[in-house]
């Protein structure tokens, strides 16, 4: 499957070099998600397992801001009164788009600018690298309206990048986590200026897609999968999966490369 030239409805995308870049365009408002991009986003990433021409996403800003989280009027309003069947209907479906972000067998990374709130915070958390600038703003904001901080997978994924006590004041509160909390505390990998984020992201991205793409691969989802696993599971798991990617033709490329004191070209085989 080749998704290079794929013409999202809810959402910019393109691909270039093996890098895609998607971005949320509702820049008036802040970029939040409605119910279709939601969807539409889900069955992207669903998809990206089987791309054969994008080897890592950028989930990019757009407008100075990154993604308000859900429509007030597109999303929230409509949910009130709703049954229950299809309130969890719309919850599993948020889920899935992370779920489909975690799963697609590409490092994702986030840059983010302006504000990344509520299901916004989350696609950034969903994210296997972030960067942001200094003036950037997250917020899981889910108890300012009502809700409780445990969405989309929020009490599982943030306390394992920030801590328990950081992630539970930031879910309890909904407060701002400001770009240098964020950086301390490890939530954002590194703080580039406006002018620079994307350059950077890009920069990023376009290593990462010349590194060994397959090893990649399979490096998130070692990281997803020893989440459920003890100490010597994941010591056996990881020995699996290493002796695989020593099957591959990038490593025999690594080695030779090495010998020949010249820099290894990887394909991703």
């Amino acid at each position: 499957m080749k998704l290079a030239d794929r013409k999202p409805l809810h959402f910019l995308w393109e691909v270039s070099e093996r890098v895609a870049v998607l971005r949320l365009n509702r820049p008036e408002r802040k970029n939040p998600l409605t119910f279709e991009s939601y969807a539409e986003m889900r069955d992207l990433f669903r998809d990206l397992v089987y791309a054969a021409d994008v080897d890592v996403v950028v989930l990019a800003s757009n407008g100075g801001n990154f993604c308000s989280g859900g429509d007030v009027h597109d999303i929230i309003g409509p949910l009130i009164g709703l049954p229950m069947k299809d309130l969890l209907a719309f919850t599993r479906m948020t889920g899935d788009l992370v779920k489909a972000m975690i799963s697609c067998g590409k490092p994702v990374i986030a840059a983010v600018d302006g504000v990344a709130v509520g299901a916004g915070a989350i696609l950034a958390m969903a994210a296997d690298l972030r960067l942001a600038t200094p003036e950037a703003k997250c917020a899981f904001l889910f108890t300012r309206v009502g809700l409780a901080g445990c969405d989309m997978g929020a009490c599982a994924m943030l306390p394992r990048i920030i801590g328990q006590g950081r992630a539970a004041e930031l879910l309890y509160t909904g407060r701002v986590m400001t770009a240098a909390e964020g950086e301390r505390w490890g939530f954002w990998n590194a703080l580039h200026d406006s002018a620079d984020l994307e350059a950077e992201a890009l920069v990023l991205a376009r290593r990462l897609a010349a590194g060994p793409t397959f090893a990649h691969g399979v490096t998130k989802t070692q990281l997803l999968q020893e989440w459920d696993m003890g100490l010597l599971a994941a010591i056996e798991a990881e020995a699996q999966a290493q002796a695989i990617c020593m099957q591959t033709k990038d490593f025999e490329r690594a080695y030779r490369a090495f010998v020949a004191k010249e820099k290894p070209v990887f394909a991703g085989d």
